[in-house]
């Protein structure tokens, strides 16, 4: 089964888009999630100057029964043609994404490094947090049957915010896919080139800090720089440290494009 791509959609969580300079940002959001908990990074960087992508991964922003129908694969194939629009588009691009989406940018930097410029990661997810979903993966269908959805695992923020745009519950047949992305993650990690910013914060409720231990032990080849942040639960780009992502991933552009465009601040 594919995504009803007729279902309206949860409040802000349409895609954004903005053609500005040569230097191209594809953002990624979590799983879950929507373009929602990221369009504020994507507006800032946007307003910088940058050509700014910010996809909807498919089954999500709608419904939990329709998110159900995807999985990784779905997900993966949505950013990945994004990119390779991206790429064509502009003469270099950079990844960015928050916790799943995380994921998703550094299999892109493992599968495309020759067009991707540098990854940022907020709260990456990289590992299982959930120790039954190892279990369930290999019997998801059935799995998805007896228990179509579990309790929700989004808007964790600090603030006092409406949410981040996404679901209260997680559909069974897609978190049982995560597992496969996890281990095309981790086993590619060896060969990763790519500069990588990462930003953690000290309280969050969703992702563990193995993630990121494992990205530092096994990507020995890419140039890692980690940032705790310490007034931010698990969304933190709608929470306390949002500038400090939003300027920080600017300032990593800067630093790497060849171009120099795009740095209207």
């Amino acid at each position: 089964m594919r995504p009803n791509n007729t279902l309206p959609l949860i409040p802000g969580a349409d895609p954004f888009s903005h053609v500005g300079s040569r230097t191209g940002v594809l953002l990624c959001h979590g799983f879950t999630g929507s373009p929602y908990s990221l369009r504020p990074w994507a507006a800032y960087l946007a307003e910088a100057g940058l050509t700014v992508e910010l996809p909807r991964l498919p089954g999500h922003g709608t419904t939990w029964q329709d998110m159900a129908t995807t999985g990784t694969d779905d997900w993966y194939a949505a950013v990945e043609e994004v990119l390779l629009d991206l790429a064509a588009r502009c003469d270099e691009v950079f990844v960015m994404g928050l916790s799943m989406g995380g994921a998703l940018t550094l299999r892109l930097a493992q599968e495309h490094p020759d067009l991707i410029a540098g990854v940022v990661l907020v709260n990456p997810s990289l590992t299982v947090e959930d120790r039954r979903l190892p279990i369930i993966a290999p019997i998801r269908h059935l799995a998805s049957r007896l228990l179509p959805s579990t309790p929700g695992v989004g808007s964790d923020v600090s603030l006092d915010v409406p949410g981040e745009g996404g679901y209260d519950r997680v559909p069974t047949a897609a978190a049982a896919t995560l597992p496969k992305l996890w281990r095309a993650v981790q086993q590619g990690m060896p060969g990763l080139r790519t500069p990588i910013l990462a930003y953690r914060s000290a309280q969050d409720h969703v992702v563990g800090p193995e993630s990121l231990r494992i990205l530092a032990r096994r990507a020995v080849d890419a140039r890692l720089t980690i940032h705790l942040l310490h007034d931010s639960y698990h969304v933190a780009t709608l929470d306390h440290d949002a500038a400090t992502i939003f300027e920080g991933s600017l300032a990593f552009v800067r630093e790497r494009s060849r171009s120099g465009e795009g740095a209207d601040r």
